[in-house]
């Protein structure tokens, strides 16, 4: 009797290691991949909350660039991870809710891990120095005279900032060409150098250049945006279809356990609330949020429906 419960004993000792493990997490540095190139709206955001989710965790957490194929390597790269707690990666909309549309993804958007929002970023259309345009009725009047001959840029092909372009030209009535680049800090160089004339693009990836003459002519939504006063809604200029945004979060690989997506997401709540961190995200031009992992794949869910009805009514291919 005393053996056999000397042996219950021993398998529940066992069973309880998992969660003792969970619990003391982590253990080691954290790899928090960005799916795009440095310098962009998502690395920006990564090395805003970074320093600081790293001292609540009590443990470095690295920014690692894994950029290409419009987020989805990045993306791959973590969701595929040992699910010890040791990888997250920024979730990219493209990757997650326009990408499944056009092909076979190396990863089940179904099975994605998710742990919270982190940021809300507006996307604005805006044109180079050199485009006689100073209003958006001026842009669509300019694009309609010569169609095809504007040459608009993106972070990628099927990224929300291509599909929000496409988006505009469909309501505006306009037909102009897409040149995608690998990743929104690529898209903005060319903008100044005239090598593009337009460009939709999340707002933390143009802000800092209107002094070099780049002009934000207005927000895709129907709500001004607070760093942006003057500048006009596309629902108030007559284009009430024309609303993107973009909705960064966190990911973990499959199969991290519960435990520690729930310790990640209480360290991101604590971050996003830190008043520097709320100040850094607010001079990038975005919002800092967090959700629940539910709320976060409900929001992913409807936004690839919208998009994929996008894709659909514009016949985008990857080819």
């Amino acid at each position: 009797m005393k053996k056999r419960t000397l042996l219950i004993a021993a398998a529940v000792t066992a069973m309880l290691l998992p969660a003792a493990a969970q619990t003391s997490w982590p253990q080691k540095p954290i790899k928090l991949i960005v799916p795009y190139p440095p310098g962009g709206p998502v690395d920006q955001l990564a090395r805003a909350i970074a320093p600081r989710l790293g001292e609540v965790l009590g443990q470095s957490v690295i920014v690692d660039n894994k950029a290409g194929a419009s987020g989805a390597i990045g993306m791959d790269a973590a969701i595929k991870a040992e699910p010890d707690g040791s990888v997250f990666s920024f979730g990219v909309p493209g990757g997650i809710t326009v990408l499944p549309h056009l092909q076979k993804m190396p990863y089940v958007v179904d099975e994605i891990v998710y742990v919270s929002l982190v940021a809300r970023v507006p996307q604005v259309i805006t044109v180079g120095p050199k485009v006689p345009a100073n209003t958006l009725q001026e842009l669509i009047v300019l694009a309609k005279k010569d169609p095809g001959a504007i040459n608009y840029g993106s972070a990628g092909n099927a990224t929300t900032p291509h599909l929000g372009a496409e988006l505009f030209a469909q309501e505006a009535g306009v037909k102009m060409t897409h040149i995608p680049y690998k990743g929104a800090a690529p898209a903005v160089t060319a903008l100044l150098a005239g090598d593009i004339q337009v460009l939709a693009a999340d707002l933390p990836a143009v802000n800092q250049f209107t002094a070099r003459g780049v002009k934000i002519l207005a927000v895709s939504g129907s709500q001004r945006w607070e760093s942006l006063p003057k500048v006009p809604t596309t629902v108030e200029l007559g284009l009430p279809g024309v609303i993107a945004e973009s909705n960064y979060g966190i990911i973990a690989s499959k199969g991290t356990p519960a435990a520690i997506v729930q310790k990640m997401r209480e360290a991101l709540i604590t971050t996003i609330n830190t008043p520097s961190v709320k100040t850094s995200i607010a001079n990038l031009g975005a919002v800092g949020v967090t959700t629940t992992p539910d709320e976060y794949r409900k929001l992913m869910n409807q936004e690839s429906a919208r998009w994929g009805a996008v894709v659909r009514k514009a016949n985008i291919t990857l080819n």
